[in-house]
């Protein structure tokens, strides 16, 4: 029995190897193809080797500036993409957090229509409500700032349902206790729950920056001006049908660099993800 739980380890051991060698193949592709000269991507086969021109190309774009995308460097792109990325996850953890707390916790006409009304948005695809939204976005004068990239998109009926069903999982008992320590409202929420609620705040915090890191239709609808552009529309943009006429070596600097920032918000609230998604004993 040693010697057959010993082999299914050692099996299990090599397919999580390679399932992260296909995973990671493409990536270090990238890297390899973003540290080599336009010259030699264009003429295959790509080393598989870094090339000389790492310095250069990183330089390039990140403070020169790319031609396809009015000169805007990758520093910009980068810079938009993280307000946007924060101000969606930090906006929809608000106000999902506080409408949870109102419905569970507050007693008032209408309550659970309230929450059942929140909750059908959910089966309305992004689709349907993109026009109107754009819509009510131009008559605002929001095209093309910080404000409507993001604004549209802090509302979340998921998050909401996630907060309002770990508030009914806190014990009356607590209630009572602040109640009689003199709690009020306010300081039930900052003091008791918030302080319960921040692993589920962490895993909620990397989903909901991975969505607005990695928004592409919204941000193609809402901006025009290029220096408000997105790095992932910024990619899009850098591609010519024409491979002579795309600078291929820029383009994959620009993808390594647009995926560190998920990588690093991942490893650095690791701990705290993985506990918000297992954590039963609340």
């Amino acid at each position: 029995m040693i010697g057959l739980s010993r082999r299914r380890g050692v099996i299990a051991h090599i397919v999580l190897i390679i399932g992260m060698l296909v995973v990671a193949f493409p990536i270090y592709y990238t890297f390899v193809a973003s540290t080599h000269s336009l010259q030699t991507i264009l003429r295959p086969p790509l080393p598989l080797l870094p090339g000389p021109e790492i310095f250069n190309n990183y330089y390039e774009a990140l403070f020169g500036g790319i031609g396809r995308i009015g000169g805007v460097n990758v520093w910009t792109l980068l810079f938009n993409t993280t307000v946007m990325a924060l101000s969606i996850a930090v906006g929809k953890i608000i106000i999902s957090i506080l409408s949870a707390y109102a419905i569970v916790f507050f007693r008032f006409p209408f309550r659970m229509t309230f929450f059942w009304l929140i909750f059908i948005t959910l089966m309305l695809p992004v689709e349907v409500r993109i026009m109107p939204t754009y819509a009510v976005m131009v008559n605002l004068g929001l095209i093309d700032t910080y404000t409507g990239l993001t604004l549209p998109l802090m509302a979340s009926a998921t998050a909401t349902l996630l907060f309002r069903q770990f508030f009914l999982t806190i014990p009356g008992e607590l209630i009572e206790a602040a109640r009689i320590d003199g709690a009020g409202p306010w300081r039930f929420f900052k003091d008791i729950l918030m302080p319960l609620s921040r692993t589920n705040i962490a895993a909620l915090f990397v989903i909901l920056f991975i969505y607005g890191w990695t928004q592409y239709l919204w941000p193609l609808l809402m901006t025009n001006r290029n220096d408000m552009t997105t790095i992932v529309i910024g990619l899009k943009k850098m591609i010519s049908f024409a491979d002579a006429d795309t600078q291929w070596h820029l383009v994959m600097v620009t993808a390594m660099l647009a995926i560190i920032p998920p990588i690093l918000v991942v490893l650095f609230m690791q701990r705290w993800f993985v506990r918000g998604l297992i954590e039963t004993e609340k």
